[in-house]
């Protein structure tokens, strides 16, 4: 096997936090979200020269993240779900932050996968509307419908309200 060019692994070690951030988001779950990062970085590793040459390797592989999730959705998950790991003793501590962090999760997943693809592009990502319906091919348009459902679903949502009011955790 060929090693990795320099600037590729320079990328990988620099980025990939965010990546790996944006994928959880996406999936859900930990050992999906690498899978689907290392699958998006294996599908541009070949190309690797001709990205950087192209420009915005990074807008590149975003990209290809997402595009290899939307993939993996169309074709229903069919890998192994392994068993949700029990908390460490002593985890009281962070116990509110991952409840929250988990509501958070599981209302990303109640929305549709265009929804979840486009708050997690918009609001995590912080892409431009213009940006987001290039990423994941569609019209600017649909972008502002799919963000303005899934935000009205998101404030809906009975667990990201404080205290029985309307508003969304930020």
């Amino acid at each position: 096997m060929a090693p990795l060019p320099e600037d590729f692994a320079e990328f990988v070690a620099a980025r990939s936090a965010a990546l790996l951030r944006a994928a959880w988001l996406l999936t859900g779950d930990a050992g999906r979200a690498e899978d689907l990062l290392q699958t998006a970085l294996a599908g541009v590793w070949p190309r690797w020269g001709r990205i950087v040459a192209g420009g915005s390797p990074e807008a590149y592989v975003r990209k290809a993240l997402f595009s290899t999730y939307l993939s993996w959705r169309r074709r229903r998950w069919r890998f192994e779900v392994p068993a949700p790991v029990p908390e460490p003793a002593g985890a009281q501590d962070v116990g509110a932050e991952l409840a929250e962090r988990d509501a958070v999760r599981r209302a990303l997943a109640r929305l549709s996968r265009q929804q979840r693809a486009v708050v997690v592009l918009r609001y995590v990502e912080d892409l431009s509307v213009a940006e987001t319906a290039q990423v994941l091919r569609c019209s600017e348009g649909t972008v502002k419908v799919q963000a303005g459902r899934a935000l009205a679903a998101l404030r809906m949502d009975p667990h990201l309200r404080a205290d029985g009011d309307a508003e969304v955790h930020r």
